[in-house]
C-alpha cells in the first residue's frame, strides 16, 4: 500500500516567546490567528496553518532553518511595507535563475523567513530545462 501524499497540512516553527511571536506574525505580517493555546498558536497561510510553539524543552532553532516561504505578488512592494513595519531584511530582493525573486527575513527567534515572486514562465522553463 503506497502513502498518497495530499497536501502540506501545517508547518510549525519553535518560538521562545509565544506572545512575542504571535504579536509578529499577527500585526507585522498581517497574518490571520486562528486560534491559540497557551504553548500554541495557528495562522492560516492560504489553507495551510503555519503553527507557532514553545520550546517547551526543545532546543531553539539554528539559524537559517527551517525556512518558511510566503508566496506573494510583488516582492519589492512587500519588502517596501514590511520594512516600514520595523522587518530588517537580510537578502534581497533579488532575482534567482529559477524564475522567483526572493527577500529574506527573520522572525523575533531568529527563525528564517522567505518572500517569493515567481515569474511563472521562467519558473517552468527552467524547471523543464531541470535547473
Amino acid at each position: 500500500m503506497s502513502v498518497m501524499i495530499r497536501r502540506v497540512w501545517d508547518v510549525t516553527l519553535t518560538v521562545a516567546d509565544l506572545s512575542r511571536a504571535v504579536a509578529f506574525y499577527r500585526d507585522i505580517l498581517d497574518l490571520p490567528l486562528k486560534y491559540q493555546f497557551p504553548d500554541y498558536a495557528g495562522f492560516d497561510v492560504g489553507g495551510v496553518e503555519l503553527g507557532l510553539k514553545t520550546w517547551g524543552g526543545m532546543e531553539p532553532p539554528r539559524k537559517g532553518e527551517p525556512v518558511v516561504n510566503f508566496l506573494v505578488d510583488d516582492v519589492a512592494r512587500a519588502c517596501r511595507e514590511l520594512s516600514a513595519r520595523g522587518v530588517k531584511f537580510t537578502k534581497g530582493p533579488e532575482d534567482t535563475p529559477w524564475g522567483g525573486r526572493i527577500a529574506l527575513f527573520e522572525d523575533p527567534d531568529g527563525n528564517t523567513l522567505q518572500l517569493t515572486q515567481i515569474h511563472w514562465k521562467k519558473y517552468f522553463s527552467a524547471c523543464a530545462r531541470g535547473g
